[in-house]
């Protein structure tokens, strides 16, 4: 009888408590939600993986502003350009903050990197650094000679191979990408051209490094929205970011203490690592070895992966749709005439494989959810009162697969973007975010994209394994990865035997 008295008031105390969140909820003009709204657990009962497809589902349903709860944090789910808009016009700056989440604290050495750090001077000063020391047009000018040496190295690896055998795309375009930016950033290649042993173990450590990396920040981490969990050490994730954090930090000293050795040669173009150490010559104190460790590997995390797999996608899609390849190759062949290799400048000449890059972007974002942000205060987002300490979460995944906003959205279509300059369309199509936390390495992005893809469409014919589509399917991870990666077969075009002739002698 105690029992069922117990019970019975529990669940009393459980109704009201839910009745009177749900009215204080309406009656705060606060956004649409999902009821019921579960005490400690929020609404994570609801998420499913992939998140961003379970996320998509809500707001098809439920509108294109939703207020969520994970756990005890409350978040503001948009999927709308309109909405969009408003956060990152208007109320920009309020919503400037990250939230804090145990990969930053670790990782990001206790959120004081660009990408954790919150609205203030600290980030002020990274982003300063990022966009005029390290990646202005002028620096991006400078390093254009590794960006094209890598693009040659690649196709001169593609032509000794042997074309009845199958290449590892996937692993290829990585390679690539993470050779210019270390190139850039230590002066040091990592894989090919005449890489020595040591070398290329150093390589094969960061690659590992980064897998790590994006396997462990995809990682649901529970404790972040229950606070209560952390006692608990749910997963062993504390552990086993802890464990990476050292051999991040092993790695990148290790560069720095071999540049801080190395004699310096006058009038040779610094590296990007050397760049910091002359600022920490004259300001120790805040350009540190640990402030450089971090800002190189918050800039190589966020550009290796993503660049090197929005060229996967894309060359996956085209070999599931080879009228597109043949069309663009007859841009590039009709503009550039076969005389010489397509060059970052020609980029903004040849609409059409823009077109592609940015349909690609648009079915396979590399950030489906753009890096959430947080509000410092209060504010109004579609006439619904959000308050100070809510995460924002921008579903672009479900903006660029809206019916309402896309023509046949799963369609790979690149002459949807006709017209379209550069790489955004209004809030539509940010791919590389928006407002005052927008990605700084946007220009190195598109030019490495953009002229990577160019050669491998230029030089080569392009086949499937066999008469089966390529398989589309969607990974886990921080920046959708294909789940089976690109392997393909490829042959050098009649039309470019000539000149490939050469670069093989070269």
């Amino acid at each position: 009888m105690e029992f069922l008295s117990l019970c019975i008031s529990f669940i009393v105390i459980l109704v009201s408590y839910l009745l009177a969140t749900r009215f204080h909820h309406k009656f705060s003009n606060l956004p649409p939600t999902i009821f019921p709204t579960i005490p400690i657990i929020g609404h994570l009962y609801l998420l499913k993986h992939p998140l961003y497809r379970t996320l998509a589902k809500i707001s098809a349903k439920r509108g294109p502003i939703v207020l969520l709860h994970f756990g005890t944090r409350r978040v503001l789910l948009i999927a709308s350009p309109s909405a969009s808009e408003k956060c990152f016009t208007k109320n920009n700056i309020i919503f400037a903050n990250r939230p804090r989440m145990l990969v930053g604290k670790i990782i990001a050495n206790n959120y004081t990197s660009l990408g954790s750090s919150s609205n203030g001077d600290n980030w002020r000063n990274l982003r300063r650094i990022a966009l005029i020391e390290i990646l202005s047009i002028h620096r991006l000018n400078e390093f254009h000679d590794i960006r094209e040496e890598e693009g040659r190295l690649l196709i001169r690896k593609l032509l000794l191979l042997d074309h009845s055998s199958h290449v590892d795309v996937k692993s290829a375009l990585y390679e690539l990408t993470l050779n210019v930016m270390m190139r850039m950033i230590s002066g040091n290649r990592y894989f090919g051209g005449d890489v020595n042993l040591e070398v290329d173990e150093q390589g094969k450590r960061f690659t590992q490094i980064l897998n790590e990396l994006f396997l462990l920040a995809g990682a649901a981490n529970l404790g972040d929205y229950m606070p209560i969990l952390r006692w608990f050490g749910v997963n062993g994730l504390e552990k086993k970011l802890i464990a990476l954090n050292e051999k991040k930090d092993e790695f990148f000293q290790g560069l720095i203490d071999y540049l801080k050795r190395k004699p310096k040669v006058v009038n040779k173009k610094k590296t990007l690592i050397e760049d910091l150490l002359s600022l920490q010559e004259s300001d120790p104190n805040y350009y540190t070895d640990e402030m450089i460790r971090n800002f190189f590997m918050n800039l190589v995390a966020a550009g290796i992966d993503t660049s090197a797999g929005t060229m996967e996608w894309a060359l996956s899609l085209l070999l599931n749709n080879p009228q597109v390849l043949k069309k663009a190759q007859n841009e590039i062949d009709g503009y550039i005439n076969k005389d010489r290799l397509i060059e970052e400048s020609d980029i903004v000449n040849l609409p059409y494989l823009r077109c592609i890059i940015n349909e690609t972007l648009r079915l396979y974002p590399p950030g489906p959810l753009l890096v959430p942000h947080e509000s410092s205060k209060d504010c109004i987002i579609g006439g619904y009162n959000i308050t100070s300490g809510t995460m924002l979460l921008v579903n672009q995944w479900a903006i660029y697969h809206d019916p309402k906003l896309w023509t046949d959205p799963e369609k790979f279509n690149p002459e949807r973007f006709e017209g379209c300059e550069g790489t955004r369309d209004g809030f539509k199509l940010m791919p590389f975010g928006s407002g005052r936390r927008s990605c700084p390495g946007e220009g190195l992005a598109v030019r490495v994209i953009g002229s990577t893809l160019g050669l491998l469409i230029q030089c080569f014919d392009w086949e499937r394994l066999s008469d089966e589509m390529v398989d589309m399917t969607e990974g886990p991870g921080l920046t959708m990865p294909k789940t089976e990666p690109l392997v393909a077969k490829c042959k050098p075009r009649l039309e470019m035997q000539n000149l490939l002739s050469k670069l093989l002698v070269d």
